[in-house]
Formats: C-alpha cells, structure tokens, sequence
C-alpha cells in the first residue's frame, strides 16, 4: 500500500540542518528563490500543505488562514510571531510554533555592538578611512562617548534584556530597568540593577536599549513626548520591535541632534526607512541581523523542524505561542 507523505512548504530557504530533518519524514516544497513570495503566491502553494514554516515578514492573516485547506501547523522562523493572526490559527485547531530562548545571546550581542558602534562612532570612521581622509591622528578626531561608568536603561528585562545586562556589567556600566513586572529582588542583585517607572527611566539613562515584544500595550512605547524627555547625550538603541518606538518622532530628535544617536537593526515599515533616516551619521543601521550567526540559525532551522514534525506525527509541539498554551496544553 502507497501512503502519500505529508507536505511541508516553506516560504523563503532556511538553514539544511532543519530542512535535511523534514526530508527524512516528509514532502518538502521550498522556495529558494531570491525576491519575497506575495501572499497571493504563498496562498497557492500553502493552502493544501500539511505544514508552513514561515518568515517574519510573511503576511499570515485571518484570510490567508480561512483559505488554508489541511494545515496543521504554522511554524514561525524567529521569536516573535506578530505576523500571524494568532486567533484565527486557534479558531481552525492550527497550531503555531516560535523559536524561543535560541536568540537570546547573538541578539544581545548585537544590541551592544550597535551601542558601541554609535557610542565610537565606528562606521562614520570607517568610512573617513576607506575614502582615503585619514592623514594622522589629531585630538578631536571622531570623540565619541564612552561606555564604561554610563548607565545603561533596559526596557524590557526578559531574557535578552538580562543578556544585555550581563555583557553591561563588564563595561561597568549602572543597570537600571523597566519590565511590565519588577524581577525579583534576587535577580536584581545579580545584575546589581534597579526598578524604574519608564518615564523615570528614560530620562535618567544614557543609553536605552530596547527589548520588548510588540503588542497592543508596546505600540510606540517611545513616542515623541518621551524622546524629548531624554538626555542630550543620550543613545537609543532598537533590536526589538520597529514599532515599539515612533520611528518619525525619533527621526526628528536625531536630525535635530536633541539626542546624541541610535542604533537600529529593526525599522517600524521594514523593510522601508523611515525618509531621510539614512542619511543622518549619527545613526548606525542593521538589516534586521540580530539572530545572525551561523550557530543561531542553525539551531532555529532546528527548532521549526522539531514543532513540525511533533505536529505531524500527532504530538503537541514543544514551541507553542504562549496563547495556545492554555488551550493545547493539558496537564
């Protein structure tokens, strides 16, 4: 007797480790090509799959999941997932998957080379070098400010924000935080930080990096009203959500030198840019490469491939969106 092999699609090419795992058990269908598929394109060769993996850009909406036909499980290629309609997965009994916890260290890492890139200035240098302009060392060449002895404001005290926090306290920098709930007191004492109201926050910190989900509540958390309440020298550094902050309000302040710099690796239209965001040089600009190492990749290609194979084996998937814990988890 023949059995069909059930059908996995993937939206854009990840890493071999997760898609070499599929291959084994099932019928994988990827796209490899180099332009982003429309939706109208991904519907077609989605709607009779018995799986998704999906990008963060993907547009995974209410009317893209009513039109699916035998999908199980839509499992999204990063952490975050707010381009899936969550609740309509849930209405068709279709479970939804992330990759948690993986990208915790690359993306820490990368908040604190943007905070050091715009701190030192580095890629205007670089550029001053390359363009064949450095003739000698001189005493005001590139001043830039320093990290060591500054305090580093934290928004967001999750995971990556406490990695961010650890890799601080080798810079000796003071660590003050605000979370949507205050830590308890024994891990405040490991990273030698201290609770504050955001509004107090903002205005006290010389850098603030930012590490939020986006959400309702977290919709242009930084809005204009808040950067005009930061400090001149201070750096604003995003490797969270676009969103979180009011990518035109922040554009003013920078263009205006009402703050010192930022530092970018998400963008609230990505891919588009905020116009004229640029051309300013006290910004430094990332294309969304937070999780990019070839050890964190790999392990999320993993991740996805192990929520799709638990879902289509009749298992529940170890990587749930917290919203359907409640609902498919049972004790």
């Amino acid at each position: 007797m023949v059995t069909t092999k059930a059908k996995v699609f993937i939206t854009y090419a990840i890493p071999d480790k997760g898609i070499n795992m599929l291959k084994e058990k099932f019928d994988v269908d990827v796209y490899d090509g180099e332009e982003f598929l429309t939706k109208e394109q991904m519907l077609e060769r989605a709607r009779y799959a018995d799986a998704i993996i999906t990008q963060l850009r993907d547009p995974i909406d209410k009317e893209f999941i009513e039109s699916l036909e035998s999908v199980k499980i839509i499992a999204n290629y990063a952490v975050g997932y707010n381009n899936i309609d969550v609740e309509a997965a849930t209405r068709k009994g279709i479970y939804v998957t992330h990759t948690p916890g993986v990208l915790t260290e690359a993306t820490a890492d990368i908040a604190f080379a943007l905070m050091l890139a715009v701190a030192r200035r580095i890629v205007e240098a670089d550029k001053f070098v390359r363009e064949g302009k450095f003739v000698g060392w001189k005493p005001k060449l590139f001043l830039g400010y320093d990290l060591y002895g500054k305090t580093l404001g934290i928004i967001g005290m999750g995971r990556i924000g406490q990695a961010v926090a650890r890799r601080a306290l080798g810079f000796g920098m003071k660590i003050i935080y605000y979370n949507r709930r205050r830590l308890p007191e024994d891990i405040e004492k490991q990273y030698n930080a201290q609770y504050m109201d955001l509004d107090v926050l903002i205005e006290t910190a010389d850098y603030i990096s930012i590490h939020t989900p986006l959400t309702k509540e977290t919709y242009h958390l930084i809005t204009a009203e808040r950067i005009a309440r930061m400090k001149p020298n201070a750096i604003l550094i995003n490797t969270a959500r676009g969103p979180v902050i009011d990518e035109k309000a922040l554009y003013e302040a920078l263009k205006e030198r009402k703050i010192a710099g930022a530092g970018f690796d998400v963008y609230e239209n990505e891919p588009q840019l905020t116009p004229g965001l640029e051309k300013l040089d006290n910004v430094v600009l990332l294309p969304h490469i937070g999780s990019a190492t070839y050890e964190t990749r790999d392990k999320m290609s993993e991740m996805v491939a192990i929520n799709v194979i638990h879902a289509l084996e009749g298992r529940i998937p170890p990587n749930l969106v917290p919203e359907q814990k409640t609902i498919f988890v049972r004790e």
